[in-house]
């Protein structure tokens, strides 16, 4: 009976939330935006061919790199090189927390100083999907509203410490993120190759940029956001288990 009120409480906290953001003046509605005001007019008037001067959200195809987010335009095409860079940053940041630690799936989870009673495992649950699904939504949207795979990944891995928090017996398992940030850092590189291959130089735009403000548009910039939200996402979920974890010791 507890765990259903519970569960009934934390749906009608998620009804009211969405609830108070439709219709909402503050918030504009998704898709409708004014390009003019993200973008300069220089980069307006060199990026659409045939139609100078004017991007239409939903209507202009094939501009330059297809992206409506003019933050996602520099990050993740212009200079997705030094992105990369980042990432590996993180990467060589979570490797060295790794073997400072020595932390291995065989130890034991850090004893927390106080007990998680049923409320705040259950409303940590439901918590779990909202925020783990908005981190997903910001990742794949990165190339049409602000956000990415940076802030996308950390809302992801937020998500894992929420668990960590509210749960003292819960432990991710650190081998399938060791295996998934590998894999994205992987593809990452390989796109940099065929951008090499198929197109001029490395990390290259080789795809169609579609029509701006499409959720399949801006050729790999989406690709390349979902694999750094995904990398990102494991590497500090795995700083966390790192930093909740200590060495078992047999007696």
């Amino acid at each position: 009976m507890k765990n259903l009120i519970a569960f009934v409480l934390s749906v009608a906290l998620g009804v009211l939330m969405v609830l108070s953001l439709t219709n909402n003046d503050w918030f504009a509605q998704f898709g409708y935006v004014d390009l003019a005001d993200r973008v300069s007019q220089s980069y307006i008037d060199k990026d659409v061919t045939g139609n100078p001067g004017e991007i239409i959200f939903g209507i202009t195809s094939n501009p330059e790199n297809g992206a409506a987010n003019i933050v996602t335009s520099i990050v993740v095409d212009y200079r997705s090189f030094d992105t990369l860079g980042e990432v590996t940053v993180l990467f060589i940041s979570a490797l060295g927390v790794a073997l400072l630690l020595n932390s291995q799936d065989k130890n034991k989870r850090l004893a927390l100083n106080f007990k998680p009673n049923f409320m705040l495992r259950v409303g940590s649950r439901a918590l779990f999907a909202i925020i783990l699904m908005t981190g997903v939504y910001v990742i794949l949207h990165g190339h049409l509203t602000p956000g990415g795979g940076f802030p996308g990944g950390t809302m992801i891995a937020s998500s894992i410490l929420l668990l960590y928090l509210a749960d003292d017996q819960f432990r991710t398992k650190v081998k399938g993120f060791k295996l998934l940030e590998g894999v994205a850092g992987s593809f990452y590189v390989i796109i940099g190759l065929l951008g090499l291959l198929l197109a001029t130089y490395f990390l290259q735009n080789f795809l169609p940029t579609g029509t701006v403000g499409d959720l399949l548009s801006a050729g790999v910039i989406p690709i390349v956001y979902i694999l750094i939200g995904l990398k990102v996402g494991s590497e500090i979920a795995g700083i966390i288990d790192n930093f909740l974890t200590e060495e078992e010791v047999s007696l």
